[in-house]
């Protein structure tokens, strides 16, 4: 080939070149999915369900019927809060990957940054997920609605007692400085404290259940025990409406589970399958739990199994089989049972809706779990192959959750309470919260 040739070759390649450049940059471009963006927005909007009305109706119906409005004021307070906190920083604390790298241990690694505070640059056209799929506004709202049920979950332990305004600074300030550096370090990436630890949570095992398990079991200790517990009858006062509530979570749950897969795929489906799975083998536990030491089961007892399951399996959804989702569900539903009832009145705190006894201990014996069934021998999807050296990490996960939450939560409501007090006065607690904090009645016959 002459001189002239490779010269006409050249020119002809330097024409050539960036326009396959531009096409393979036109290839690579991120482009929205609507079947994902679809379900994103399905799965959204069924984990807000869980909180108002689904878990309003579980704990109104389970507290006295003085106390119904307060409990459903609360619920529906906290969506609105966190709605609010979430927008304006919490999304940033929490997924924002600003100094963060893998192996490194700094302060990003606890705490995101400010980069997407006020959620700066998100636009119409900003895709996220796993593949870049659907739009980040979508991303944000669904986790959004995991911010918002998690502090809702720790109104259970005080119920009946806590000043209404007490709460809401709390929640506040709980939010800021719990929820939202624990997802950070579980599920923001790379750098991420417990994220390069690999403790495996799909769902909200440790970020959600643990972290409010542990957190009202520190506030109902905090704040006493109410008025004539434990001698004092304290029934629920409709079961009907916790039968409904709880129904409401079940349902809400495939998207908390099948929604953490970011897209409508394999993982989605597999997740649904082993929620429903899990669920029904809790409730099942609980019953004959139940069944075998008081002589009967009751609706309460499935209610709660039902919750316990939907607890359980959370942190495994996107890595266990359906045969290791019925032995985490039994399991849960079981020890559930005896800490909420046998293990509560051992130690004599007044968790009053036994947001410890399902949700702290349900998420749990579900994390460490999940470290067993994750593996492919045991019929799992994810990639365990030692299950003892994962079970570690799940235990270190689960370990420094309890911890940190213990610790924070404790602080934060032992200056609340010598700045402004936590507790209503004993005559607003025997009237009712209804009355005393809000001048309404949930029944007016």
């Amino acid at each position: 080939m002459t001189l002239r040739k490779f010269a006409g070759l050249g020119a002809l390649l330097s024409i050539v070149m960036p326009s396959l450049a531009m096409a393979a940059d036109e290839v690579a471009a991120p482009v929205l999915n609507s079947g994902d963006t679809a379900w994103m927005l399905t799965a959204t909007a069924l984990v807000l369900f869980m909180t108002i009305p689904g878990l309003a109706l579980f704990y109104g119906g389970m507290v006295r019927s003085k106390n119904i409005l307060s409990v459903m004021m609360q619920c529906f307070a906290i969506t609105g809060l966190i709605s609010i906190l979430w927008v304006v920083y919490g999304y940033s604390i929490a997924f924002d990957t600003t100094g963060m790298e893998q192996g490194v241990v700094n302060f990003n690694s606890f705490f995101g940054g400010m980069g997407k505070a006020f959620l700066a640059g998100v636009t119409p056209a900003s895709i996220t997920g796993p593949a870049a799929l659907f739009p980040e506004a979508v991303f944000i709202t669904f986790q959004m609605t995991f911010a918002i049920i998690t502090p809702a979950l720790i109104v259970g332990a005080f119920a009946e007692r806590m000043k209404f305004s007490a709460m809401l600074i709390f929640m506040a300030i709980w939010f800021t400085l719990v929820y939202a550096p624990i997802a950070h370090m579980v599920w923001s990436g790379n750098g991420g404290l417990m994220w390069d630890w690999g403790v495996l949570d799909f769902a909200g095992g440790t970020v959600v259940h643990i972290n409010a398990g542990v957190a009202g079991l520190v506030a109902c200790i905090v704040l006493g025990k109410r008025k004539g517990f434990p001698t004092t009858p304290m029934a629920p006062h409709n079961l009907g409406y916790t039968l409904v509530g709880a129904a409401m979570l079940w349902i809400g749950w495939f998207g908390f589970n099948a929604g953490s897969a970011a897209a409508a795929n394999g993982t989605a489906g597999m997740a649904m399958l082993v929620t429903q799975v899990a669920t029904a083998a809790a409730a099942l536990g609980w019953m004959f739990a139940e069944w075998i030491t008081h002589g009967k089961p009751s609706a309460l007892g499935i209610a709660s199994g039902v919750v316990a399951g939907l607890v359980a399996v959370t942190p495994a959804a996107g890595t266990v089989g359906p045969m290791g989702a019925l032995v985490i569900g039994l399991v849960a539903g079981v020890v559930c049972f005896f800490c909420a009832t046998s293990l509560k009145r051992k130690l004599g705190y007044d968790d009053s809706l036994d947001a410890f006894g399902v949700h702290g201990i349900g998420g749990i014996v579900g994390a460490i779990l999940t470290g067993v069934f994750a593996a492919p021998a045991l019929g799992g999807f994810g990639t365990v192959t030692d299950i003892a050296a994962q079970v570690w990490i799940q235990c270190k996960g689960v370990g420094f959750t309890v911890i940190y939450t213990a610790i924070v939560t404790y602080v934060i409501l032992k200056v609340l309470d010598m700045v402004m007090g936590l507790r209503v006065t004993e005559e607003e607690e025997a009237v009712g919260l209804d009355l005393a904090q809000h001048n309404e009645r949930g029944y007016n016959l």
